[in-house]
């Protein structure tokens, strides 16, 4: 940045600029900013928007919303995380993360009646998982923040998967009731057992990759945060009933362009997000690997 007489001027070191910021002032703000980020990603109790945006909106939308828009806002919580704790030298920011992610486990975010929207019912979904990666991020430390990240990554790609499979079942379906939509493996195979195998992933099933980020996260509680473990043992994610899957396929149109066809088209990217995802859970690329310890160095 040049400065009067065309001279570059140097901005202060980022330690300098920590230290120059008021404690006070910036823990207070980190309380507003979680507040106000916290509901773009759906921390309990200000998820309340989040299964309705789901419900209502076309199926790309809510794909780009579980598996981008809310960790970009998670992304800002992690940056404004580093930088209170970097000035304040205190915890708040931490037990604030963690107490907010700690309100999935206590409350699971789910109403005591099942939704019978598909779409809403994956959408608590996400608010769980997002909880979680908030706790990992909470904790911090290099294994923390390599599982979030992971879990991050698994998590996009598992609920992107399996947002474009309902739409495709909603379609064949005419409705998103759950009651509705029966009979998919037999009507429609590739999109019964793409949506199958989603929801095994989403639950942190083995060998996908939710389940090695997941188990990460749960290790690295029970050493740093002990009290928090019984919490984390609770199962992440909810169940589509069998019915959606298996059953008669009333009311599900069969596609008779494609009642013949050993691969529909529409279901291949779906598939490869679920690969990726199966992958992950075995084997992590070392180039990428190495990214997550970079990554998780720099949030501390």
């Amino acid at each position: 940045m040049l400065g009067i007489g065309g001279k570059r001027c140097r901005g202060p070191s980022s330690t300098t600029s920590r230290a120059s910021l008021e404690p006070t002032v910036l823990s207070l703000a980190f309380v507003f900013l979680l507040v106000g980020y916290g509901t773009k990603v759906g921390l309990v109790p200000l998820h309340n928007w989040l299964p309705d945006a789901h419900a209502e909106g076309p199926t790309p939308v809510s794909a780009v919303l579980s598996g981008l828009l809310l960790n970009v806002a998670l992304y800002a919580v992690v940056r404004c995380k580093v930088l209170v704790e970097g000035a304040v030298h205190t915890a708040i920011a931490k037990e604030l993360m963690i107490g907010f992610g700690l309100l999935i486990g206590r409350r699971r975010g789910v109403p005591a009646v099942a939704p019978k929207d598909i779409k809403r019912l994956f959408a608590y979904s996400s608010i769980e998982h997002m909880g979680i990666i908030t706790f990992a991020f909470g904790m911090g430390g290099p294994i923390a923040n390599f599982a979030g990240l992971l879990h991050m990554t698994v998590h996009s790609l598992t609920k992107s998967a399996i947002f474009f499979s309902v739409g495709h079942a909603t379609q064949k379906a005419g409705t998103q009731q759950i009651d509705g939509i029966r009979g998919l493996i037999t009507v429609s195979p590739m999109i019964g057992w793409a949506l199958a195998l989603g929801t095994l992933a989403i639950l942190g099933m083995p060998p996908f990759g939710v389940f090695a980020s997941e188990f990460l996260i749960l290790t690295t509680a029970m050493r740093e945060q002990p009290w928090a473990t019984p919490l984390l043992l609770r199962r992440i994610g909810h169940r589509v009933r069998r019915r959606v899957l298996q059953g008669a396929a009333d009311g599900v149109r069969r596609d008779d362009a494609c009642s013949g066809c050993r691969i529909d088209p529409r279901s291949v990217p779906v598939f490869v997000h679920l690969a990726l995802v199966l992958m992950l859970g075995l084997w992590i690329p070392p180039y990428l690997a190495d990214w997550y310890r970079q990554a998780a160095r720099l949030i501390g």
